[in-house]
């Protein structure tokens, strides 16, 4: 990991827009982020910057970090930053929590959030605090994905994982929702070690722009249990995008029904797959607490001021 030591106590971030910054922390089923507002004027973290402020021990902490801009198309661009600084087109439950900070700011009951991934609509859900998003269809080719090579079949995916010295089934269902997920479908996802075998598979030559492993357990057909290791992220409480994927991946095998709840560590999300093709999921999206970035006087460490 590069050094994030700051240069000092008052130019500790590479670009100074940063330096006192408002932010929000908000967190879906404890997948948390750092919500910047750049819509009034622009500003993007770059990779030293992104990877300070979501460091757990020296910065705010967050698995993501969101920057809000403005859209010609929809009430509000996000952008989306994971922990290690990469970008990234698409985050479920970051959609939510965007959704309704703008619902908030609005008072309508509706959002539309422009992404790298295409145009969203979230919409408050039935029971308080939570919020419904259409995350539109997934994408279900090989090169939609994206594999690394032709498939017939992207339900069952033959995966060698014994040669990277993995224990998983030998085939994967692969699904994207804006971004590339692995679905495996495994009898006890506590029986595999994802904080080991993630990263190994997050970067296998079969993923040419890494991706989201999953491991699903079938409880029901209307009930799946979930752990997830997110590309650039690592171990998380909770992928939106990745519970629709675990659900569209178990539809397609005929394991489940089309409306199910994803149990995650961090909480239950419910998702539908429609007849229109599209995929809904909804859940809570919580403001933790609002405050500047800054740091301490001669210290590395973060100031969260509020």
């Amino acid at each position: 990991m590069p050094d994030i030591e700051p240069r000092s106590a008052r130019q500790a971030f590479d670009n100074r827009e940063l330096e006192n910054r408002p932010f929000w922390k908000m967190n879906g089923l404890g997948n948390d982020f750092v919500v910047l507002d750049a819509r009034q004027s622009p500003l993007v973290p770059g990779e030293r910057d992104a990877r300070l402020i979501a460091d757990r021990s020296r910065g705010v902490g967050c698995d993501q970090i969101i920057v809000l801009e403005p859209s010609r198309r929809a009430d509000v661009f996000m952008r989306i930053l994971n922990a290690d600084g990469s970008e990234v087109d698409a985050c479920g439950n970051a959609t939510r929590c965007v959704g309704s900070l703008v619902m908030a700011e609005t008072g309508a009951a509706r959002a539309t959030i422009e992404t790298s991934a295409g145009l969203l609509l979230a919409e408050q859900g039935d029971e308080p605090h939570s919020v419904a998003v259409d995350m539109g269809r997934p994408r279900l080719a090989w090169h939609e994905i994206p594999l690394a090579l032709q498939v017939a079949d992207t339900a069952t995916v033959p995966f060698g994982s014994s040669q990277l010295g993995v224990a998983l089934p030998p085939v994967f269902s692969a699904v994207s929702m804006g971004n590339p997920h692995a679905v495996f479908f495994v009898e006890d996802v506590e029986a595999h070690e994802l904080s080991r075998i993630g990263p190994i598979l997050e970067h296998a030559p079969l993923f040419p722009q890494r991706a989201n492993i999953s491991l699903v357990e079938v409880l029901s057909r209307t009930h799946l249990r979930q752990k997830v290791w997110e590309r650039g992220a690592g171990l998380t409480l909770a992928c939106g995008t990745g519970a629709c994927a675990a659900a569209v991946a178990a539809i397609r095998a005929g394991l489940a029904d089309p409306r199910l709840t994803v149990s995650l560590p961090g909480g239950d999300l419910t998702i539908e797959w429609r007849a229109d093709g599209h995929v809904v999921m909804t859940g809570a999206a919580s403001l933790d607490y609002q405050g500047r970035l800054s740091f301490e006087p001669g210290t590395t460490s973060m100031r969260k001021a509020g």
